[in-house]
């Protein structure tokens, strides 16, 4: 008499991993269902080919950008621009939002403004970044600042929150003070946690940056952006959102290497 067959596992199990081979071509095969939509709308011309150009006209359109030096000029002002707000908010966000996490009295001080603000959309406070940094470099890097920063400080003090009270408990038991206790135990708890949080917000500074590059710009990935939607060249447009959504995913690859390498037991 046969044994009876094993039944395999069906795919969808809540929380299973389902390996790296079957993760990869999942996850590229939404990217290939993604492009035959784009084709089959594009080359069927059901959309006008104003408004959606076809495939190989945007990839064409994409080597010839990417052979420009010009271009290369435009994506290395807009990568400075991410950069320099991005890292601004975590200079200023992270100590304010361990201070708002770990003590009351910071969170009542701080966490009432911050979820008062982070409702204003950033885009309302370029009039008033015009007055304050006028329209050079330091009004992009401002705008993408105040859209990290509010969300910042929120996050860090909730990851703070997070940290168990039996290490602080058993740092107190062997003679820590307040200080040295955050110094010791809480800021290397949250790290893991943080560094998923900053892959967040630097994805949102990617998304604040055609923004930043609406004021008063003659270079930038933006600028590039509203210079074609100008002139209705759409496959320039196409090239410019492509290129802007794969730095952001090669930033946030490397977040996740790193936050990997460093932190394997997270």
């Amino acid at each position: 008499m046969q044994p009876p067959k094993r039944r395999k596992p069906p795919r969808f199990q809540i929380f299973k991993d389902i390996g790296n081979k079957s993760f990869a071509v999942t996850a590229g095969s939404s990217f290939a269902f993604l492009l035959a939509v784009w084709s089959l709308l594009s080359y069927t011309e059901a959309v006008n080919p104003v408004f959606l150009p076809q495939p190989h006209r945007v990839l064409a359109e994409l080597v010839r950008q990417l052979g420009s030096p010009e271009y290369w000029n435009h994506i290395g002002i807009s990568v400075f621009r991410v950069s320099a707000g991005f890292a601004l908010a975590c200079l200023v966000g992270i100590p304010i939002g361990i201070l708002a996490g770990t003590f009351k009295f910071g969170e009542a001080f701080v966490e009432p403004p911050m979820e008062f603000i982070r409702y204003m959309p950033a885009v309302a406070f370029i009039p008033l970044i015009m007055v304050w940094a006028g329209i050079g470099e330091w009004a992009k890097i401002l705008l993408i600042f105040i859209g990290c920063f509010f969300q910042l400080v929120l996050m860090v003090a909730d990851n703070t929150r997070r940290v168990p009270q039996d290490l602080l408990h058993a740092s107190f038991t062997l003679g820590a003070g307040r200080w040295k206790a955050i110094e010791t135990v809480i800021i290397p708890a949250i790290q893991p946690q943080l560094m998923n949080t900053l892959r967040l917000i630097l994805g949102w500074a990617w998304t604040y940056l055609v923004v930043a590059e609406l004021v008063a710009v003659s270079s930038g990935l933006g600028f590039a952006i509203m210079k074609a939607q100008r002139f209705l060249n759409t496959e320039q447009i196409f090239v410019g959102i492509i290129v802007i959504g794969l730095l952001g995913l090669i930033s946030d690859r490397i977040f996740a290497f790193l936050n990997r390498r460093l932190y394997p037991w997270a």
